[in-house]
């Protein structure tokens, strides 16, 4: 079978699947949220994990909301980890989180969390808008910490306090969970870059596509917060694409916004925005270009991205011309590692591409060899501001907006 054709036969099935699964949880009055689906994932088969070292860190999980996101990145399964304590702020929420994760202690809120001093590491799946302070509160009191995405929502001063908070604890880990970076694709892109197989990018896309039926009840949030910001706010899906792929910045951007066909559905939300969905066209540090999109519309959930540089590019595959190929086989026939590793056993690669397991073995590995995580708060920042500045440009009929530059 061509890969096209099994291409197309996979997302038939997975696209018949998921029909089946979403009329099941309809049925049982739950919700299947996009993304959550995505497990399968490439693996170099040929190794096994090797343990590093047999102390286990001592971790603290707060939040298991909707997405019930603090118990999704495995890190109460790995070897490495004692889970102290989880925490929700709703009872019932907490008291579920416990009882899944088997943990004993439990905790009303991360304020009280952060006092518990046997913790040395801390996972907060909380709301977006809180994911800096509280990335801050975790690392005043001596906490290693991780937090879902983005680094932070709206505020674009708490990016400063972020930045400042770790330059002044650079013993402590800080971790951003964004998925993209541990899909099978923007993961061989990482290592082919690095190896300096695409020489500079030239163009690159990143897409987060999340659709929404016109009439279906939306997302809930913690105080509202998806109703009360905008698509760009949420870009590190997309942004991945470019900045984990090369670890550099992003520099300028001019962003067009779409309203709803329907004027009177045109209704601002707290923060003024009416967009559903937002497109950049960023200027990067290489000098090339990179197009971003946030996308509420209908059509097949996406994060996805692609590259093209000097000598080669990759969407699903490498291509390149004759100096790329052979840049291509010199790298793979050197060692070079395209595929992901094995993760430790009871650690799954989990959904999002089967990257859930990866970022919570990651967090943990960094802390024990003491080096900078698969996204660290430069990457954070440079894939989450971005979107702040898009989406000032968007409301500036596409301005061409400077966007910060950020170094420890």
């Amino acid at each position: 079978m061509s890969k096209t054709s099994r291409r197309s036969f996979l997302t038939g099935a997975a696209a018949a699947a998921a029909a089946g699964s979403s009329a099941l949880s309809l049925a049982q009055g739950t919700k299947v949220i996009p993304g959550f689906d995505q497990t399968e994932t490439d693996v170099d088969t040929t190794q096994v994990w090797e343990p590093f070292s047999d102390r286990k860190v001592r971790v603290g999980i707060v939040g298991h909301g909707l997405c019930k996101f603090g118990l999704k990145f495995e890190l109460q399964h790995h070897p490495n980890v004692e889970l102290v304590a989880v925490s929700d702020l709703f009872p019932d929420r907490r008291a579920e989180m416990a009882q899944v994760a088997n943990c004993s202690k439990t905790y009303p809120s991360l304020e009280e969390m952060v006092k518990d001093e046997s913790i040395e590491a801390i996972y907060c799946a909380t709301d977006a808008p809180s994911h800096a302070k509280h990335a801050v509160l975790c690392m005043e009191h001596g906490k290693h910490v991780a937090t879902a995405v983005p680094a932070f929502f709206g505020d674009i001063e708490d990016a400063e306090r972020l930045l400042e908070c770790c330059k002044k604890n650079k013993g402590l880990v800080y971790a951003m969970f964004e998925t993209s970076c541990f899909h099978d694709d923007l993961y061989a892109m990482e290592k082919l870059f690095a190896a300096d197989v695409f020489g500079r990018i030239v163009y690159s896309e990143g897409e987060y596509c999340h659709p929404h039926s016109l009439g279906a009840p939306r997302l809930g949030s913690y105080k509202d917060w998806r109703m009360n910001g905008s698509r760009m706010w949420y870009p590190t899906h997309a942004t991945a694409y470019y900045v984990g792929v090369t670890h550099k910045s992003l520099l300028d951007v001019s962003c067009q916004g779409t309203l709803p066909f329907d004027e009177d559905k045109r209704i601002p939300n707290a923060i003024g925005n009416m967009f559903t969905s937002e497109v950049g066209l960023f200027r990067t540090a290489e000098g090339g270009l990179s197009r971003m999109i946030i996308c509420g519309s209908q059509g097949e959930y996406l994060e996805a991205g692609r590259v093209r540089g000097e000598y080669g590019g990759f969407n699903e595959s490498f291509k390149g011309d004759k100096t790329g190929r052979k840049r291509y086989a010199e790298a793979i026939k050197g060692g070079l590692q395209i595929k992901k590793y094995a993760l430790p056993p009871g650690v799954e690669p989990g959904p999002h591409g089967g990257s859930h397991g990866y970022l919570g073995h990651d967090f943990i590995d960094a802390i024990l060899r003491n080096r900078k995580p698969r996204v660290d708060v430069i990457d954070a920042l440079n894939m989450t501001v971005p979107g702040y500045y898009a989406h000032l440009s968007s409301m500036k009929d596409g301005e061409t907006m400077k966007i910060p530059q950020y170094s420890l």
